[in-house]
């Protein structure tokens, strides 16, 4: 099974995917994950996307593409994969298309306001990645990962100026790539309009649309 989910920044993607991934036993695949890591490593990608990242503006369509392809390329993404944010533009769509059928597309849908506000929460394990939130999905243990048991980072680009920057930009880019898959007829969506809802409540919403 090949999912895609989609959503603007904070809007819950990387969350829903490990659930899913964990659910379904499939590979969770993140551009911002990969991206992350090689500007930790300070790879020549990393040092590439980093100049983006700073500014608060996307990575190029011709690296985020080679980036992904490549990765779905790999065999362990042969049972099927969750791809958490790509495709991000009709290029990215149009390369994925040429590339593989994918079974649903769905959509996280949420409001700006509500993306600024939890922008400020979000922490990120700087060695799994896993997504946590001070507000509704607090670790364990404070600073803490719940899973490997890493450190919680909040990201350099995590700030209100950066998120609004992001989001119209995601928005503008994006717009193109809804009507894509409404015109193949695969586009679902989930309103997230909740300050404190649980990941539960929307992975409900996402199985229902999964399992018809």
């Amino acid at each position: 099974m090949k999912i895609v989910i989609l959503g603007p920044p904070v809007s819950g993607t990387s969350t829903f995917s490990s659930i899913l991934s964990s659910k379904f036993n499939l590979l969770h695949i993140s551009p911002g994950n990969i991206f992350q890591e090689n500007i930790i490593k300070k790879t020549p990608l990393g040092i590439k996307a980093k100049k983006f990242y700073d500014k608060g503006l996307l990575v190029p369509d011709d690296i985020t593409i080679d980036l992904i392809i490549s990765r779905l390329k790999e065999t362990d993404c042969e049972k099927g994969f969750v791809l958490e944010g790509f495709p991000r533009s009709i290029k990215q769509a149009e390369a994925l298309d040429e590339f593989t059928k994918i079974d649903f597309f769905i959509y996280v849908n949420i409001p700006e306001w509500l993306a600024v506000k939890r922008i400020t929460s979000r922490r990120v394990c700087k060695n799994c990645k896993r997504v946590y939130s001070l507000i509704n999905v607090k670790p364990k243990i404070e600073g803490i990962c719940d899973v490997c048991g890493g450190e919680l980072i909040q990201r350099a680009d995590d700030n209100p100026e950066s998120i609004k920057k992001r989001f119209r930009e995601f928005e503008e880019k994006t717009k193109p790539v809804l009507e894509h898959y409404k015109n193949k007829g695969m586009f679902n969506s989930i309103l997230c309009d909740k300050m404190k809802s649980v990941p539960e409540e929307n992975i409900e919403k996402i199985l229902k649309i999964i399992r018809g």
